[in-house]
């Protein structure tokens, strides 16, 4: 069989739960990918255990050039929604924090369960099959790959962002949506650790691998999570939430001490224990590496007795207020998404279906619509899947 109602072009997340929702209400489905097998960001995602949704999933927690356009979907499919597949497949999860929902196993169980919905709604899956052409004929689209040709009336494009290119992340979706007349929002590395120029980034060499809780912010944007010095730069999830709001030449702003007073916690500790050094009195709450660069870059250290209140401000104002300037990220190569896409303006929020060309329709990560760390992501591909599923 050749000639379906609907071809997705991508078997990740968004594709996956488009095709059962079609086949679910009888049509032929076909999902075509490239690569050998479905969901490779599935089966790496949360550290092998899958964070497959958010419990606070709310519009604030999403990117996009067209902020209005997730709603809708956002609010016919919901986290309970998904979470209510995930029971009915007996697959144990937990909320690990933030409201962040993970597999207790692995995530090839998420991947399974997809798949046995697939099935059983009828979809057909090819992978290590790539589309070479896409034509559009009178009653749908013509698709070209090396062995077949396939005809459909409804084209789903699922096939992600660039991100990760080594699983097989492209620019393909961008392509398609060019081709029929859609206009992009510049497409850029999301959830991405921060790289510094070598002057910057000897500064702190000392401290890879160091970790701790701090809030980052970039202008009216912060975020409150771990951070983790790299051999390279700084990653850890608040890095990862900074970076989908930055541009380049962008200066961040660190509080390395977001739940504590320094100030007033050095004068206790110059009446408690006056003879300590000051990098000493640090490292109750840093690591001893920490301890000592913050001494070094706020010019003081020395027994907390013989500092005033002055040299206290100053080691302070340095804690709460490190402002550094990234020379850049490390690129789609580790981004967790792709930030920008098609542009939503051009896309039905409703069906996902394009403006410009009837029949073709976008959704996941190729759209303009990125979310922020910790399950957000695949609650968008879980959403706008289901959303294009009821039309096409």
């Amino acid at each position: 069989m050749t000639d379906f109602d609907a071809v997705i072009i991508g078997a990740g997340a968004a594709g996956l739960m488009c095709a059962i929702e079609g086949g679910k209400r009888g049509r032929r489905i076909l999902v075509i990918e490239k690569n050998e097998a479905v969901a490779g960001k599935i089966r790496i995602s949360g550290g092998g255990r899958c964070n497959f949704t958010n419990l606070h999933t709310g519009p604030e927690n999403f990117l996009s050039d067209n902020p209005r356009f997730c709603l809708s979907a956002l609010r016919r499919y919901l986290p309970q929604n998904f979470i209510r597949l995930v029971e009915k497949h007996d697959i144990a999860y937990h909320e690990k924090k933030l409201g962040q929902l993970f597999c207790d196993g692995k995530s090839h169980q998420i991947i399974d369960m997809l798949l046995k919905e697939c099935d059983q709604a009828g979809v057909i899956i090819r992978t290590e099959t790539t589309v070479e052409d896409i034509q559009k004929t009178d009653t749908g689209f013509r698709l070209l790959t090396a062995d077949e040709t396939f005809t459909c009336r409804s084209l789903v494009i699922a096939s992600g962002g660039k991100s990760i290119p080594k699983m097989g992340a492209s620019g393909f979706g961008y392509e398609v949506a060019s081709h029929f007349g859609h206009s992009l929002i510049d497409p850029a590395p999301a959830l991405v650790p921060l790289t510094f120029q070598n002057d910057l980034l000897g500064q702190f060499k000392s401290l890879a691998g160091v970790s701790v809780e701090a809030t980052v912010r970039r202008g009216k944007i912060s975020f409150t999570e771990a951070l983790l010095f790299t051999h390279r730069g700084l990653s850890g999830p608040a890095i990862l939430q900074i970076s989908s709001y930055m541009e380049p030449g962008d200066e961040i702003t660190i509080d390395l001490s977001p739940h504590r007073d320094m100030l007033a916690f050095l004068k206790e500790q110059r009446t408690a224990q006056p003879k300590q050094e000051l990098h000493t009195i640090l490292t109750q709450r840093f690591a001893r590496r920490l301890a000592q660069f913050i001494c070094q870059e706020a010019g003081v250290d020395g027994r907390l007795a013989d500092l005033s209140n002055q040299k206290f401000e100053q080691v302070a104002r340095f804690i709460h207020g490190w402002t550094i300037k990234p020379g850049g990220t490390e690129g789609f190569r580790t981004a967790e998404v792709t930030r920008g896409g098609v542009n939503t303006r051009e896309i039905s929020s409703k069906t996902f279906e394009s403006n410009l060309t009837p029949g073709l329709y976008f959704i996941g990560e190729v759209l303009d619509v990125t979310g922020h760390l910790g399950g957000y992501n695949f609650q968008w591909a879980w959403a706008s899947g289901h959303g294009a599923g009821q039309y096409i």
